[in-house]
């Protein structure tokens, strides 16, 4: 079996391609950071590729690699993000450009890319790692909802569009876990950035637990993966009990707006 993981240098893209070796995969194990990936792919004894997820050139490439050295590709994992927080009206417009180029259209592309291939072959799996943030939607983080949200709805879409040709779609929708991605948040106030940095550091589900759910989604052809218990239970709430929920926002909402207004 073949997978290419993108953003796999680190965090959860490279528990995922770690994954995939153990259970004897064909790894391709691309990030922009390309001495990243090459590293991660020495240590999984996988190939590797720099791919930019924002440049369609570089996606044609992974693309050209994967029919070239093992005519086609079995799943594609649409990893690679960013984080983005702060008022909203804080939130400069050329950074929604930067993350919606990379979490949005970087698994527009990617899926755009592969999809016609998988529709040759009549076999393929899409995994789309979303967040829970996709769903809940709290305050100061309007551009990192907008852009987990875009993935989930692409996903649902893509799930029943391609199934007649034998394409499966997985989406990915984890809570906080412990992973570099805090250290290239945007935003224009550190109490969101010191926030974020607070809950990664105190997660209790780790890369690996996260990268085991994707191994046993893919194997069972499962849409949804709400990694974190906590996820489920709010994801439960929010459906079945939306008054509750508000109520609990709007209270996280008042602290936490103090702190960032500088008032506690």
């Amino acid at each position: 079996m073949r997978v290419l993981v993108t953003g796999a240098g680190s965090g959860l893209g490279k528990a995922m391609a770690t994954r995939f070796a153990r259970a004897g995969w064909r790894v391709l194990v691309s990030d922009v950071d390309e001495a990243a990936a090459e590293s991660v792919a020495k240590e999984l004894e996988a190939s590797f590729l720099r791919l930019d997820v924002t440049d369609n050139a570089t996606w044609l490439a992974a693309l050209q690699w994967c029919e070239r050295e093992w005519d086609g590709l079995d799943v594609l994992v649409n990893n690679a993000g960013v984080a983005a927080g702060g008022p909203f009206e804080q939130i400069d417009l050329m950074d929604w450009d930067w993350i919606l180029n990379i979490n949005l259209k970087g698994v527009v592309r990617g899926c755009r890319m592969f999809v016609p291939l998988f529709k040759k072959q009549g076999s393929g799996h899409l995994v789309n790692v979303a967040s829970l943030a996709g769903f809940m939607n709290l305050p100061a983080m309007s551009s990192y909802n907008v852009t987990k949200a875009g993935v989930i709805s692409l996903s649902e879409t893509l799930r029943h569009e391609l199934a007649p040709y034998g394409i499966t779609t997985t989406v990915v929708c984890p809570g906080y876990v412990k992973t570099n991605l805090g250290d290239r948040i945007r935003g224009t106030n550190p109490a969101v950035a010191k926030l974020n940095q607070k809950l990664m550091e105190t997660s209790t589900v780790t890369p690996e637990d996260v990268a085991e759910q994707v191994f046993d989604a893919v194997a069972r052809k499962r849409f949804l993966v709400l990694t974190h218990k906590e996820g489920r239970r709010s994801t439960r709430l929010k459906r079945y009990l939306p008054g509750l929920v508000d109520r609990e926002v709007r209270r996280y909402w008042d602290r936490f707006r103090k702190v960032l207004e500088g008032g506690a």
